[in-house]
């Protein structure tokens, strides 16, 4: 371990903080850190709605989270070239910059138009988690446009007409060319992008009951989230898996058959694999809690560790994770090693594979674990799987922490 730490501090550290400077990593994380006030409203407002599974006179407090983090992609769309023309120096093109990304977002989401033309309809679930992938290639792409024509202008620098009228001017030609390329890509060729994402992880469907299928999927549901975009991106291709596979359990049960399905929402997010939520970041968040020496990590763990005790890990992820090398890495191991493991052990029969609908993923573990699959072996199997992401979180966490404790350091 000692080795190992050392390689940590003196190679992987130095590496990690290049990377971490890097201009779009920069760019990206801050942009995410900047929407993590809406992320906190949504994960309080899902904890308020669990009573309402349970009491039919409890309030419906969805809208609340639907316009906070249900519109997460546009607010990404906006802040990720509003903060690289920051970082670039070119102040007058961030508005500018923000509010054409949004435009061409929204050209991208395919709205359904009437036949006046005067009404458009979106899926909303586009504006929110689902739209990442969308909002991220849309902000990088404008960033660039904007980013190229950031010192061009039709006039000399001693003309006369007022900064505001020159900069009106100078800003059409990008603006117009981003907007061109968004027309063509829609009204001309009938792209959606949207839908051209979802085809290109449709593929992971195939092989999804194997050992090789189920860590794969799960492993690109870490890899992605650790780039902001969460795993609902997935959710038309995985979700209907999972339903299937737990409906054929349920059939095999009422069959005297054993349950053969792993790769259901049972086995993922209430029994196993997922403990504290995608990732298992759990063990991270009682990491910040009682070991951290930064006061930022300690601070934040004490706003995240509600959530991430009902599964829901939004706060954690895009306040530490997101963007961040240092602990983006021991996710993507978590996201290899853990599914492994627990396909590994519901298979040996370790514990027995669930046989019985049970969609409540927001019940703490080891609670939803007992309700999925109660015996003494599924305790131990969770228990091994939390030793293990605890294992894997440690030294990049400790290492993560040092670098945090330096920075507060040298900002008294």
């Amino acid at each position: 371990m000692d080795k190992f730490m050392d390689f940590l501090n003196n190679k992987f550290a130095p590496k990690a903080q290049v990377v971490g400077n890097n201009q779009w990593v920069v760019t990206l994380k801050n942009s995410v850190l900047e929407v993590l006030p809406f992320i906190l409203v949504g994960s309080v407002v899902s904890l308020l709605n669990i009573p309402g599974n349970f009491w039919k006179w409890w309030p419906d407090f969805t809208p609340v989270s639907s316009f906070t983090f249900g519109l997460l992609s546009i607010f990404v769309a906006f802040l990720v070239p509003f903060n690289f023309m920051e970082y670039k120096k070119l102040k007058k093109q961030r508005i500018i910059a923000g509010l054409t990304s949004i435009a061409l977002f929204l050209m991208l989401l395919n709205p359904k138009f009437s036949a006046s033309g005067t009404t458009a309809s979106f899926q909303f679930s586009e504006f929110g988690a689902g739209g990442m992938f969308v909002a991220i290639i849309v902000a990088i792409f404008v960033s660039l446009i904007l980013e190229a024509f950031g010192r061009f202008s039709f006039f000399s620098e001693d003309t006369v007409i007022p900064d505001f009228v020159t900069s009106w001017f100078d800003s059409m030609l990008p603006i117009g060319i981003v907007i061109a390329i968004g027309w063509i890509l829609v009204d001309i060729c009938h792209f959606n992008m949207y839908n051209a994402i979802q085809m290109l992880f449709s593929p992971l469907a195939n092989g999804a009951e194997t050992i090789y299928g189920f860590t794969f999927i799960l492993f690109i549901d870490c890899f992605i989230y650790s780039m902001g975009i969460s795993g609902w991106v997935l959710a038309p291709v995985t979700q209907p898996l999972m339903l299937g596979g737990i409906a054929a359990n349920i059939a095999a049960l009422a069959a005297s058959k054993p349950a053969t399905h792993v790769f259901t929402s049972e086995v993922i997010y209430s029994g196993w694999a997922w403990i504290g939520g995608v990732g298992c970041t759990m063990p991270l968040v009682l990491m910040m809690l009682f070991m951290a020496k930064s006061q930022r990590l300690k601070a934040l763990s004490k706003a995240c560790i509600v959530p991430s005790l009902f599964n829901i890990n939004e706060p954690l992820v895009f306040g530490t994770i997101v963007w961040n090398p240092y602990l983006m890495i021991p996710l993507w191991i978590n996201g290899l090693v853990i599914p492994i493991i627990t396909w590994v052990g519901l298979k040996a029969g370790l514990a027995a594979i669930p046989s019985a609908l049970m969609q409540m993923w927001y019940i703490p573990f080891p609670i939803s674990t007992w309700l999925v699959s109660p015996s003494v072996g599924a305790l131990i199997l969770m228990i091994v799987i939390f030793a293990v992401s605890w294992v894997i979180w440690f030294p990049f966490f400790k290492v993560y922490d040092g670098q945090v404790v330096k920075e507060e350091a040298a900002t008294d």
